[in-house]
């Protein structure tokens, strides 16, 4: 059980070692339920096939939802950066899952991601606007810069801006994130 724990991100030996221990001082109906849940999530949970977000349904239920701004596509690198958006409320528009980014090192290309379908969206729904939310590592640059070429003859392609956290120090900041601070500022309201 450790082992398999251990395969887990972010789990390493010690934590792997804790949770096996506490699952097992569990009662056994609950570490059923626990054991199920997880067979049930594999089984039922896939991709959605407009944005590639995980569902449970053929569509999921941001795409689903009427109220959100279909002029608006915001485009990140995986699932987690979707369920992070969403925590803001600040986002009213569809997303575009693309399953990673460019990584050559990793035998990674477009071909891997799901860039075609995104290119077909937008040439087809005419968005007014396509948001880049890529992280700001070396292949998220590439495939911000890569996406960003196929996208311009369709529509407004935007990415997020990137600086300084609430709460950090100036001093402490590395030179690529003061730039990226400086370039994303904006007038004072």
């Amino acid at each position: 059980m450790i082992e398999q724990l251990q395969r887990l991100p972010g789990v390493g030996p010690k934590s792997a070692q804790r949770l096996a221990l506490h699952i097992l001082k569990r009662p056994e109906a609950e570490v059923e339920a626990l054991a199920q849940a997880l067979v049930d999530a594999k089984k039922q949970v896939g991709l959605c096939s407009v944005c590639f977000h995980l569902s449970a349904e053929p569509v999921c239920e941001i795409c689903r939802n009427a109220n959100r701004d279909n002029q608006t596509i915001c485009v990140v690198a995986d699932s987690r950066d979707v369920i992070a958006l969403e925590k803001t409320r600040e986002f009213k528009g569809k997303y575009h899952v693309l399953g990673g980014v460019i990584s050559p090192i990793d035998g990674i290309g477009p071909e891997q991601l799901n860039v075609q379908p995104l290119v077909r969206r937008v040439s087809q729904q005419k968005p007014q606007e396509v948001i880049l939310a890529i992280s700001p590592s070396i292949e998220g640059e590439t495939t911000t810069l890569y996406i960003g070429q196929l996208l311009k003859p369709f529509t407004k392609v935007t990415r997020i801006a990137f600086g300084l956290p609430v709460g950090g120090d100036l001093e402490y900041a590395d030179e690529v994130t003061l730039a990226r601070a400086l370039e994303g500022r904006r007038e004072l309201e």
